[in-house]
C-alpha cells in the first residue's frame, strides 16, 4: 500500500477500536481506480479477530430492492431468530423469505441493526461495503442508517464510493477523500521501466494506482525498456476513467471470442453466482473452460463463492465491449435460467434489459415486481421498476398511470428531483377524472418540494373542483391535503376558500368558521388576510359554531378506524384553540396510529403535532424529546418540509434554555428552507425562537423586531396567538408601549373567545403590564390564580414580572418571595436566561446570596445596581436596552459602566463575557 499512511492509521484505529468494543464507521470516497477498493482489501487482511461481511454494488443490480442488504447479510441469516418478531418478519419478507408485506421501512433499518449488534455480540464485525454508488438504494438507506447509530457494539463499517462528493445516502459519515499517490509512491509500482518511460506513465495516470497498473501493463516490451520513440499515449491529460476503459477493452478483445461472449454473461448477471453464469452460458453454446483465459489474465476470480470481477472497472469493459446483440442474447439467457418462483424480480429485470421496443409482457412483469417492492418499503426500486414499464408501454393511459406510479414512489423514497421528472413525462390531458385527482397530488408533493404549500394548496382545491362531479369520493382527500398545506403556508384567506368548498364536511367546517374574517377583510398583496389596525381574532359565535363540527371530530377520532389526517387536523384546530388537553388526546391517538398501523412516514408529523402541544402545556422534557425524535425520523425519510418545522421548534425549546449558538443555527437553517417557499408557520417559528433567545438575554429591542416579524410570517392572528404574550413583554421592556397596545387588546380578545385558563392568565399579565401602575398587582394576582399548575415555565415568567413590579414599588420583602419562586420554577426547566434575570432582580431587592459573588469574583467588587448592568451588557446589549429593562437612563448606564471597568480589570465591554463565563 504505497502512498496510504494516513488512509493505512484510520483503518488501524477502527479495527483497533472493533476489538475493544467501540464501533465506527468510515466511507473512503475519490475516482475510479484510486485505490478504494484495495484499501478495504488491506483492512479484510488485517482484520485479524473479526468477522468479515462484505457487499459489493453492481451497477445492473441497483434496482433490485434489498438485494445488497441480502447479499450482505448472507452469512448471518441465522441471526434473525435472534431478533424482535416484526423485526426478523420484516427482513425476511424484504429478502424473500416469506411472502408478507412491510408496512415500514424504519422496522427493517432497525432489524438491521440489531442483526450487526447480535452477530457482534459473539466476535466483532468488520462492514465491507465498496461502490456504494451502486448500491441498490433502500439497501444504501439501510446500511448508512446502522453506521450512524452505531456506537459500543464492536462493529466497524468501511464504505467505498467512487466520486469526490458522495450523495445524500452518505451524509453524516465521518469521510475520507482517497487522492493520488504521490510520484515516489507511483515509481516504486512500476518496476523494470525505462526512467523517462515511467515518467512519461506517471504524468498520465496522475496518481492514480490502477491506472499506473492498467497503462504500464499495455505497453509492449520494447516500449517498456524505452527502445522506440514516443509513447503510443496521447500528449495531453485525458480524462482517465476513458483511458482505463481504453486499456481494459484492449486486454479483453485479445481474449478468445468464446470467453468474451461468457464474460458478457457474467458482467450482465447480478448475483455473482458460479452456477447461474455457467448454465446462462451453457445456452449460448459456453462451457466452464473459456473462463480460463481471463483468469489467467488476472480479469476475474472464480472460486466455491461465485465468480468476481477484479475491480468493477473491468466488469464495465466486458459489458459494454460486447455487441448489442451479444448482450441481449445474454440477457435473455438469464431470464430463461432465473426461473424460480423467488427469481421474479431478476427475470423481468433480465426481460426489460433484452427489450428493444414496446413489450406489454415485460411491462407488466415489471409492474408486479414495482407491487412487490412496494409492499417491502423498496421506494426507489419500485420507482424504477414502474418507470421502466412504462417505457416498454404502448397504450397512453396506461404508460401514464404507470409513470404516475413511479413518481409517486420516487416521492416517497425521498427522490423530489425525480419525481418531478417522472411527473413532466406523463401524457396530458388524463381523461381519467381518479388519476387526474392522483396526479394533482403528485404534482402538490412535488410544489411542496421545490415551490410553496400555498401554490400546492391551489392545485389540489383545483383538482376538487374538476374531480368534484365525476368522482366525490376523491373530494375529502384532496380538500383536506389542501387545507394542510394551506395551515403550512399560514394563508387564512386559502384556508377559508378550501373550507368554503364544503363545508359539510366537519374537518372543513371548523376552519370556515374559524377564519371567516380573513375572508371578509380580503386578500392583501401577498395573497394572504388583511390585517389593518387592531388584529382580528375570532369572536365568541365563530369559536362557538367551531365547538359542533370539532366535538364530532374529536369524537371521531378516538374510534379504532380514526382517519389519520383527520386526526391531524383535529388536532391543529384544539390547539389553536387552546383546548390543549384535547389536543393532546388527538396528537397522542395519531402517533399511535402511525406506530401500530407502521405510516412511518406520517410519524414524524403526527409527533411534531405532539410536541408543539407539550410545549403549550408547559411539558418541556416531553416536547424535546419527541420533537429530537420527530427530527431524526423526517432526516430519515427525507421530508425536508418537515425537518424545516422541527428545527423551528426545537430552536424555541433551545431559546428558553438559553442555548444561543445553538438556538440560531436551528432557526437559521430553518429559515433557509420556510423564507424561499413562503412556508409562514414555520418561518414563524423560527423568528419567535430568535426573539424568544433575545428577550431572554434582555435585548428587548432586537426581541421586539423579530416577534412583530414572526407575528406578520404567521399570516392571521389566530394562527399568531402564541406570540403575543412575548410581543407584549419585549415592547414594554423595550420602551415602546405603545407597541404593546394592540398585540395585548388581541390576546385579552382571545382569552375572552377561547376560555381556556392558560390563554387567561398569559392575558391578565400583559395587561398588568401594559396597565396602570395601581391595577396591575390586581392583574398579576388572577394571572397566578389562572396558570395551569404544570405550566412552571409560564408561571415563572409572571412571578419574575411580578416581583420586579413589587421591587419598583420598593415593597423588597414581598419581591424576594416571588423572585425565590419564579428562579425556583427556571432552574427547574433549566431556563437559564431567566434564572440570571431572576437572581439578578433579587440581588436589586437586597438577596446577597449568590455563588457567583464568592470573594474571590470580581463581581464582587462591583454595587448591586453595577452588577445588573455588566451582566446585561455582557449580553450584547445596548446602553439604551439596559436602561429601558433596568428604568436607568442610558447616560446612567454609561457611568456604571465606567466605574465598572477598572474594578474588574478590563477596558472594553468585549471582554466582559468571557469574564462572566469564567
Amino acid at each position: 500500500m504505497q502512498g496510504r499512511d494516513e488512509e493505512l492509521r484510520r483503518i488501524e484505529l477502527l479495527l483497533a477500536g472493533a476489538r475493544c468494543g467501540e464501533s465506527g464507521a468510515l466511507l473512503l470516497h475519490g475516482e475510479a481506480g484510486i485505490g478504494k477498493t484495495a484499501l478495504l482489501e488491506h483492512a479484510a487482511a488485517r482484520a485479524d479477530g473479526l468477522r468479515v461481511l462484505r457487499v459489493e454494488g453492481i451497477e445492473s443490480e441497483m434496482e433490485l430492492g434489498f438485494s445488497g442488504l441480502h447479499q450482505f447479510f448472507l452469512p448471518v441469516l441465522h441471526m434473525l431468530d435472534r431478533l424482535p418478531g416484526p423485526q426478523a418478519q420484516a427482513l425476511r419478507s424484504v429478502f424473500g423469505l416469506v411472502d408478507a408485506p412491510v408496512q415500514d421501512r424504519l422496522t427493517v433499518a432497525l432489524a438491521a441493526l440489531s442483526v450487526l449488534a447480535e452477530a457482534a455480540a459473539d466476535t466483532p464485525l468488520l462492514c465491507l461495503v465498496d461502490d456504494l454508488q451502486w448500491l441498490d438504494q433502500p439497501s444504501a438507506d439501510v446500511l448508512t442508517f446502522a453506521a450512524r447509530r452505531l456506537r459500543a457494539e464492536g462493529v466497524v463499517m468501511l464504505f467505498a464510493a467512487r466520486g469526490d462528493s458522495p450523495g445524500s445516502t452518505a451524509r453524516a459519515l465521518p469521510r475520507l477523500h482517497v487522492t493520488g499517490i504521490d510520484r515516489t509512491a507511483a515509481a516504486a509500482l512500476l518496476p523494470g521501466l525505462a526512467p523517462h518511460v515511467a515518467e512519461r506513465v506517471i504524468d498520465q495516470a496522475r496518481g492514480n494506482p490502477l491506472a499506473l497498473r492498467e497503462l504500464s501493463a499495455a505497453l509492449t516490451p520494447a516500449q517498456r525498456s524505452g527502445q522506440l520513440g514516443p509513447l503510443a499515449m496521447p500528449d495531453g491529460p485525458p480524462a482517465l476513467p476513458s483511458r482505463l476503459q481504453e486499456a481494459l477493452a484492449e486486454q479483453i478483445h485479445h481474449l478468445p471470442h468464446a470467453t468474451r461472449r461468457i464474460l458478457a454473461v457474467a458482467a450482465a448477471d447480478d448475483t455473482g453466482d458460479l452456477n447461474t453464469v455457467l448454465a446462462a452460458a451453457a445456452r449460448l453454446g459456453g462451457a466452464v473452460e473459456d473462463l480460463a483465459p481471463a483468469e489467467r489474465a488476472g480479469l476475474l476470480a472464480v472460486s466455491r463463492a461465485g465468480l468476481r470481477f477484479r475491480h468493477p472497472l473491468v466488469r464495465f469493459a466486458a459489458y459494454r465491449g460486447a455487441p448489442l446483440a451479444e448482450r441481449i442474447a445474454a440477457h435473455r439467457a438469464l431470464a430463461k435460467t432465473l426461473d424460480g418462483a423467488g427469481q421474479a424480480h431478476r427475470r423481468a429485470w433480465h426481460l426489460a434489459a433484452a427489450a428493444t421496443g414496446p413489450d406489454e409482457r415485460v411491462a407488466a412483469e415489471l409492474e408486479r415486481v414495482a407491487e412487490w417492492a412496494g409492499s417491502r418499503q423498496a421506494m426507489a426500486s419500485a420507482s424504477a421498476a414502474y418507470e421502466r414499464a412504462a417505457q416498454l408501454t404502448s397504450d397512453p393511459a396506461l404508460r401514464a398511470r404507470r409513470l404516475i406510479g413511479a413518481a409517486q414512489r420516487a416521492s416517497e423514497a425521498g427522490q423530489d428531483e425525480r419525481c418531478a421528472a417522472l411527473a413532466g413525462q406523463v401524457p396530458q390531458p388524463l381523461r381519467d377524472v381518479g388519476m387526474a385527482a392522483d396526479f394533482a397530488r403528485l404534482r402538490a408533493v412535488v410544489e411542496l418540494g421545490f415551490g410553496s404549500p400555498a401554490q400546492a394548496a391551489r392545485l389540489l382545491a383545483e383538482s376538487a373542483d374538476a374531480t368534484a362531479a365525476q368522482r366525490p369520493d376523491k373530494i375529502p382527500v384532496l380538500l383536506t391535503d389542501a387545507l394542510h398545506a394551506a395551515f403550512a403556508a399560514g394563508d387564512a384567506t386559502l384556508i377559508t376558500q378550501i373550507a368554503a368548498r364544503s363545508p359539510d364536511l366537519p374537518v372543513l367546517a371548523v376552519p370556515a368558521y374559524l377564519f371567516a374574517d380573513a375572508a371578509a377583510a380580503g386578500p392583501r398583496k401577498d395573497g394572504r388576510a388583511a390585517t389593518d389596525g387592531v388584529p382580528t381574532v375570532p369572536d365568541v359565535g365563530a369559536v362557538r359554531g367551531a365547538q359542533r363540527p370539532l366535538r364530532e371530530l374529536v369524537a371521531a377520532c378516538g374510534r379504532a378506524r380514526a382517519d389519520l389526517m383527520d386526526q391531524l387536523m383535529t388536532g391543529h384546530y384544539c390547539h389553536l384553540l387552546a383546548d390543549h388537553g384535547a389536543a393532546h388526546q388527538v396528537a397522542t391517538a395519531a402517533v399511535v396510529h402511525c406506530r401500530d398501523r407502521g405510516v412511518g412516514g406520517w410519524l414524524p408529523t403526527t409527533l411534531h403535532l405532539l410536541a408543539q402541544v407539550e410545549l403549550a402545556l408547559g411539558r418541556r422534557g416531553d416536547a424535546l424529546a419527541h420533537a429530537t425524535e420527530a427530527l431524526r425520523l423526517a432526516d430519515y425519510y427525507d421530508l425536508d418540509h418537515r425537518v424545516a418545522h422541527l428545527r423551528a421548534l426545537l430552536a424555541v425549546l433551545a431559546a428558553a434554555r438559553g442555548e444561543q449558538d445553538h438556538t440560531r443555527e436551528l432557526a437559521d437553517r430553518a429559515l433557509e428552507y420556510t423564507r424561499p417557499r413562503g412556508v409562514g408557520r414555520g418561518t414563524s417559528d423560527a423568528l419567535w425562537a430568535l426573539g424568544l433567545l433575545d428577550l431572554g438575554s434582555g435585548q428587548a429591542q432586537r426581541a421586539l423586531d423579530r416577534l412583530e416579524a414572526a407575528r406578520e410570517a404567521a399570516g392571521h392572528p389566530l394562527l399568531a396567538r402564541h406570540l403575543l404574550p412575548d410581543l407584549v413583554e419585549a415592547a414594554v421592556r423595550a420602551g415602546h408601549p405603545e407597541r404593546a397596545k394592540a398585540p395585548a387588546e388581541a390576546l385579552a380578545a382571545c382569552a375572552d373567545a377561547l376560555g381556556q385558563a392558560a390563554v387567561s392568565a398569559q392575558s391578565r399579565r400583559c395587561t398588568a403590564l401594559t396597565a396602570p401602575t395601581p391595577r396591575a398587582e390586581e392583574h398579576y394576582l388572577a394571572a397566578l390564580g389562572l396558570h395551569p399548575a404544570d405550566d412552571s415555565f409560564e408561571r415563572a415568567r409572571t412571578e419574575l414580572l411580578y416581583g420586579e413590579w413589587l421591587r419598583r414599588q420598593r415593597r423588597k420583602l414581598d419581591a424576594r418571595d416571588r423572585l425565590h419562586a419564579a428562579l425556583e420554577h427556571f432552574d427547574r426547566v433549566g431556563a437559564q436566561p431567566w434564572s440570571r434575570r431572576a437572581r439578578t432582580e433579587l440581588r436589586a431587592a437586597g438577596e446577597h446570596h449568590d455563588p457567583a459573588l464568592a470573594a474571590d469574583s470580581p463581581l464582587a467588587r462591583l454595587s448591586p445596581q453595577e452588577r445588573e448592568v455588566v451582566r446585561l451588557a455582557a449580553t450584547g446589549a445596548t446602553n439604551r436596552e439596559i436602561a429601558t429593562q433596568l428604568l436607568l437612563s442610558p447616560r446612567t448606564v454609561g457611568h456604571h459602566l465606567y466605574r465598572a471597568f477598572p474594578k474588574l480589570g478590563i477596558g472594553s465591554r468585549t471582554q466582559l463575557a468571557d469574564l462572566l463565563g469564567g
